[in-house]
């Protein structure tokens, strides 16, 4: 659960990731927000358009349909990898689901259940990018975009602190819907698992390598596995530093409940409140940080 990027944000973590991005006029107060919430957010939801052609794609997405006003996603995909911002806030692209599916997907469970109500809005819960394909199994679905699909989903993933099952297809979500056909929600939830666990987003070295100042995000997994390493022990040293030590003795190198609690201490610092000031790390807070790169 966490609240949507802002639309700087939210473009800032595309690039990041290496993603090519448009954005289209006046996207940025593009949405539905007037028909209901526009988060907590819990997810990011993957459809195909059914549509060809580019500019015919982006054009639908943005305005809609006369039964259904546009945005009708957040990012449109393109055949050539290039992600297109229509929209920022309340999109009309997931329409109503399963329940016990927005559950495991808060939960970040490996295995979702099948859907079998249309009870939850999930237009309050996901970003929504529209991939285009014509959904018929036959049309390609060419490398770049698939890569594209895996870097936008990362870069949200990374920036909410949030794991590739985060991510799920609009027919995990009702039974009422195919998308996506071509390709499997599995697959592409271990493109983009590999992708967090690299380090991989743009202009973030690899740790320890040449000129990598300060520690990229190992991401929020990592940190669930209690881990031991070098790592811990620079973050504690910095929350220390910064006033924010739960410490009853030195930190590190075992990850530790006084670790949590110091980072919950720093969320707090940062404004962050509620369950978003859990003591997890996510991508921004870590950031923020600057912890030292470990060498």
């Amino acid at each position: 659960m966490a609240t949507p990027l802002s639309a700087d944000a939210l473009v800032a973590a595309l690039k990041k990731e290496g993603v090519t991005v448009v954005e289209h006029a006046g996207w940025r107060t593009h949405n539905r927000n007037a028909k209901g919430a526009w988060g907590p957010v819990n997810g990011v939801m993957i459809h195909h358009t059914v549509t060809s052609g580019t500019a015919a794609t982006v054009s639908l997405c943005y305005n809609g349909r006369s039964d259904l006003p546009g945005p009708l996603c957040h990012g449109v995909i393109a055949k050539d990898g290039t992600v297109h911002l229509v929209g920022n806030g309340r999109a009309n692209h997931a329409g109503l689901g399963d329940a016990d599916v927005l559950a495991a997907t808060v939960a970040e469970r490996s295995t979702l259940p099948s859907p079998r109500r249309q009870s939850t809005d999930g237009n309050t819960h996901f970003y929504g990018f529209e991939c285009e394909n014509l959904g018929d199994g036959r049309d390609p679905w060419p490398e770049a975009q698939l890569t594209a699909i895996t870097k936008a989903s990362a870069a949200i993933c990374r920036a909410h602190g949030w794991s590739a099952a985060s991510v799920i297809g609009h027919k995990e979500w009702t039974s009422t819907k195919i998308d996506p056909v071509g390709f499997t929600m599995a697959s592409l939830r271990t493109r983009i698992t590999s992708r967090l666990a690299s380090g991989a987003s743009a202009g973030s070295p690899s740790p320890g390598s040449p000129g990598a100042a300060h520690q990229p995000f190992p991401g929020a997994d990592w940190f669930r596995k209690k881990p031991k390493s070098a790592i811990v022990t620079a973050m504690g040293k910095r929350l220390a530093a910064e006033g924010c030590s739960a410490y009853s003795s030195g930190p590190g190198p075992q990850w530790t409940d006084a670790d949590r609690a110091s980072y919950a201490k720093w969320q707090r610092k940062l404004g962050y409140t509620g369950t978003d000031a859990d003591g997890w790390p996510g991508t921004t807070s870590w950031n923020a940080l600057k912890v030292p790169a470990s060498r």
